[in-house]
């Protein structure tokens, strides 16, 4: 069963307790794998009037392109969030509730052995809304690294369709 639809899709991203928040709204595609297992794909809009040089005070700061690909596997019982973004930076998030998941960056300088950093999220809240298709995800969740918590997260998505 493979139902695909383009629809509008708003993403949103904001830290409690921080100064992060971010929204990006973009067409996706939205494939139906089950009756209940989703995938979104997004392309990030292109990023106008960002100056790297602006934000960057060393040589090898790291430049990230648009546009990026970012796809999402969803069900009520898990979110896979994967963002490939030209080689130069690219994650994998996987969230389940209840649970300690993980979240993966790759960079294009290798900050570690093997150009890999590795944090642990927990999910709190993962919400699906909508039937036979999804209108709505929410996900909150904390990040993790080893013993120190870096914050807590809330990641919404609102396709119109």
């Amino acid at each position: 069963m493979l139902t695909q639809l383009r629809c509008p899709v708003r993403l949103s991203l904001h830290s409690d307790d921080a100064l992060t928040a971010s929204q990006i709204e973009t067409v996706g595609t939205l494939y139906q794998k089950d009756r209940d297992r989703f995938h979104l794909l997004l392309t990030e809009p292109q990023v106008s009037g960002f100056d790297p040089a602006t934000v960057c005070t060393t040589s090898n700061c790291l430049t990230i392109p648009t546009p990026r690909l970012l796809w999402i596997e969803f069900s009520p019982y898990r979110v896979a969030m994967t963002m490939q973004g030209n080689g130069q930076f690219s994650y994998r998030h996987l969230f389940e509730p209840s649970v300690f998941g993980s979240s993966r960056y790759w960079l294009q300088e290798d900050i570690t052995t093997n150009g890999q950093m590795r944090l642990r999220n927990f999910t709190r809240i993962l919400h699906v809304k909508g039937s036979p298709m999804p209108c709505y995800l929410l996900l909150e969740y904390e990040l993790w690294s080893q013993h120190l918590k870096l914050g807590d997260y809330t990641l919404s998505i609102e396709m119109d369709h």
